[in-house]
């Protein structure tokens, strides 16, 4: 080979090593980062945007060329975004809005619900004003019985037990006592207070019961003696209605009997109503 082809070898070479020089030295300073990196295991901040603008002015074609179809543009890059923004339709929602109807006729009334617990009682409320005074009330009824008889004529006991029949008649309302029979018939049951007062006969004994019915209630008793004195015997019974009160001359181993004339009255039985049964 000649001096002239050495010549031109040396050229390309020095032309080559030219081109290559600056690729090669930020190969190498990329490598020198990279171990940089790892040997302090923090990356290093990422340059900020004038620098950012300076790389991209550095690297970026000239204007007038066209950009290369292998080229990438980063997000962050200036420029024109490659997917151009769509405007979103707006739709008035007035327009679709229509106008107030009428208003519909009543429903059907629904079924009745289950009936609830009683709730508790509430507190007590005020006492409200006084009212006006009412009608009259019908006039109360009043229960009476009352009877008070004698006896004018003397009495001697004939007989083993015999009835006192009375032949006056003081007081006796609403003829509850029977002047034939000689007794005293309830038609108000209640308490009734009675008396029995006779008049002895002297040497003569005087022995008489107050019946009830048929039963011997008390006694009204005097022994012989030469004067004649008075004697009184009294009780309250309670009665039924149809209950009979009447006096029974009583016949012993003496001859009994009670005085009496036809100027005085000495034998006198009398009764009344205390309280009807009714009442409280």
């Amino acid at each position: 080979m000649g001096s002239r082809g050495q010549g031109l070898l040396l050229a390309c070479c020095l032309l080559l090593a030219f081109a290559c020089g600056p690729v090669l030295s930020r190969v190498t300073h990329d490598q020198r980062d990279q171990q940089a990196w790892e040997g302090n295991e923090e990356p290093p901040s990422p340059p900020d945007h004038a620098e950012r603008d300076e790389q991209h002015e550095r690297y970026s074609p000239s204007r007038g060329e066209g950009l290369p179809a292998s080229q990438c543009l980063r997000c962050c890059d200036p420029g024109t975004s490659m997917y151009p923004a769509t405007a979103v339709p707006q739709i008035n929602i007035t327009i679709l809005k229509g106008e107030k109807g009428d208003r519909g006729d009543r429903g059907l009334q629904g079924k009745y619900g289950k009936t609830g617990s009683a709730g508790a009682r509430g507190h007590t409320g005020p006492k409200g004003q006084k009212g006006s005074m009412g009608a009259p009330g019908e006039r109360c009824k009043s229960h009476y019985a009352a009877f008070s008889v004698g006896r004018k004529k003397p009495m001697h006991s004939n007989h083993y037990y015999q009835t006192v029949i009375f032949d006056t008649e003081f007081v006796n309302l609403y003829g509850h006592f029977n002047m034939f029979t000689g007794k005293f018939y309830c038609y108000v049951p209640g308490i009734y207070f009675f008396s029995l007062n006779v008049h002895t006969w002297n040497q003569k004994e005087t022995y008489l019961h107050v019946m009830k019915n048929e039963e011997e209630v008390v006694i009204l008793f005097a022994q012989v003696g030469d004067r004649s004195i008075m004697q009184s015997q009294s009780l309250m019974l309670e009665l039924q209605e149809q209950d009979q009160v009447w006096v029974r001359l009583y016949k012993g181993e003496r001859e009994n009997a009670i005085f009496s004339d036809e100027l005085d009255t000495y034998i006198i039985f009398s009764g009344y109503l205390v309280k009807h049964a009714s009442e409280p």
